[in-house]
């Protein structure tokens, strides 16, 4: 199979198996069509934060408008085989799939929005076949992409008003990866990529240098830097650390100074090895000596940000920061840990809802049940807290920690206050727009400022005042004793 051939129109099987064997029994014991409520959130902020930044609703939104099983897709599950060679998949199922179209109802919060541990980052709503079916792709788009955001934001926040750049297509997880990752990158206050299959389909500024195999394929350095400069007179940004990097700074102003004479100028230098902190330093002053303040420094060679935090401290002279491994591949977490649970389910009989709980002998990794939505209350400081309650149920204005009940929350009455999930189907159709990536980008920066300072640290961070509403708490909590009785009856 070629590259481009998985990437295919449908993408009804970016699923796991077991999703598709519970639809069958779902179908087969005729409950496909009972309506049911789940919920895609986390559990823990990444890279031991004190937030995380929603991402990956627009490319979620995508894959359920699209949803459908082609005869492609039905012919291939009628091929699997069970343990006795019988087919693993009945043709009355198949054909059903085929004619399945997505009508659940979605809500979810919108891109950018800073969000926490245990609060519904989607709610589906809808038969539960469906809602089945749709669990393991949107962990996966939403998961990636919520990661990369939020570790974006956190290296944009190092870097203090510094122009940031995404250079790390050739170290991400394949193709799709990439793309996911610029896109998430951008959202989390990345001013441009290096990809520019990203810079086309999301219209994200692409940015660039050389690679040190310019350089090297020339006798002299200084030749490679000339000859570069007279190919791109208003765009050069030269790798002055192929061999010596103090002395190929010094070529570079050399060539600087020739640039100047004919009516151009050096955009910039990039530093990709050694100790950035002095070679920038060094850098910055042999420039301003020679009259070129206006050349700007780049620095790269694995970065995060505790290495910007860090040669911010130092003094570096650095411009501008180019990041790859550390931020497109999430590399000191490199998985979110999303999860998407049932929380309720419609009585066939009485059409009443029965609140689920998944039980658990770690306290992290019992669900919560009931319809949910997250009110964030604020003033005009920033964001107060957030509660976690269900829309069946008028909210009290107290929120409880269900990992920890000691801590509680009462909110004034005359709280402001906003609910976070918004509508995205209903019965299978759209009704969200989906704002452009620029838009998600300054929304995400405004909100992250919305949070306290000591919120936002990198090292033990405040932790922002999470919980279920007393109401909900109180309904979880009956839930539990009820399935911990029955478990020892």
């Amino acid at each position: 199979m070629h590259i481009s051939d998985r990437f295919r129109p449908s993408l009804a099987l970016l699923t796991d198996l077991y999703q598709l064997t519970m639809a069958q029994g779902y179908w087969k014991k005729k409950l496909a069509e009972q309506e049911a409520v789940f919920h895609l959130y986390f559990r823990k902020n990444p890279f031991n934060g004190g937030y995380t930044v929603a991402a990956g609703l627009a490319d979620a939104i995508d894959f359920l408008q699209h949803l459908q099983f082609t005869p492609e897709d039905t012919a291939y599950l009628g091929s699997l085989r069970g343990s006795k060679n019988q087919p693993l998949f009945e043709a009355g199922f198949l054909a059903y799939l085929e004619q399945m179209r997505f009508t659940c109802d979605v809500a979810a919060i919108p891109e950018g929005t800073v969000v926490f541990p245990n609060e519904p980052l989607l709610r589906i709503s809808g038969p539960i076949l469906q809602c089945q079916l749709v669990e393991t792709p949107l962990l996966n788009i939403i998961n990636f992409q919520t990661l990369v955001a939020t570790k974006a934001t956190r290296i944009v926040e190092a870097a203090q008003g510094d122009p940031v750049m995404e250079f790390g297509m050739r170290r991400a997880q394949g193709p799709d990866g990439s793309l996911s990752a610029s896109r998430a990158a951008f959202i989390g206050g990345v001013g441009a990529t290096s990809n520019l299959l990203a810079g086309q389909i999301f219209n994200i500024p692409v940015k660039g240098t050389h690679a040190h195999s310019w350089v090297m394929s020339f006798d002299e350095e200084q030749d490679a830097f000339a000859a570069y400069a007279d190919v791109f007179p208003d765009d050069s940004v030269f790798l002055v650390d192929t061999y010596n990097t103090i002395a190929g700074i010094k070529k570079a102003v050399k060539v600087a100074k020739k640039l100047r004479e004919q009516g151009h100028e050096l955009v910039g230098i990039r530093l990709d090895s050694g100790d950035l902190a002095y070679l920038s330093k060094e850098g910055r002053r042999l420039f301003d000596e020679a009259g070129l303040s206006n050349v700007s420094i780049v620095a790269s060679n694995d970065l995060d940000e505790y290495l910007i935090q860090s040669l911010k401290l130092q003094g570096a002279r650095i411009d501008t920061w180019g990041i790859g491994t550390k931020l497109v591949t999430a590399y000191d977490q490199p998985a979110l840990g999303g999860v998407y649970k049932l929380a309720a389910l419609r009585n066939l009989t009485t059409g009443q809802w029965e609140y689920k709980l998944k039980l658990s002998e770690q306290l992290a990794k019992i669900s919560t049940p009931g319809i949910q939505q997250v009110r964030r209350f604020y003033n005009e400081q920033g964001f107060l807290a957030d509660m976690i309650y269900s829309e069946e149920t008028e909210p009290s204005s107290t929120l409880i920690d269900p990992n920890d009940v000691t801590r509680r929350k009462t909110l004034a009455n005359n709280t402001i206050f906003q609910d976070l999930l918004v509508p995205i189907f209903k019965q299978g159709k759209q009704v969200y727009q989906n704002p452009d990536l620029r838009s998600i980008q300054q929304y995400a920066r405004h909100q992250v400022q919305q949070l306290h300072e000591t919120i936002r640290r990198f090292l033990n961070p405040h932790v922002y005042p999470v919980g279920l509403e007393s109401n909900l708490f109180n309904q979880k909590l009956e839930i539990i004793l009820k399935l911990r009785q029955g478990e020892k009856a």
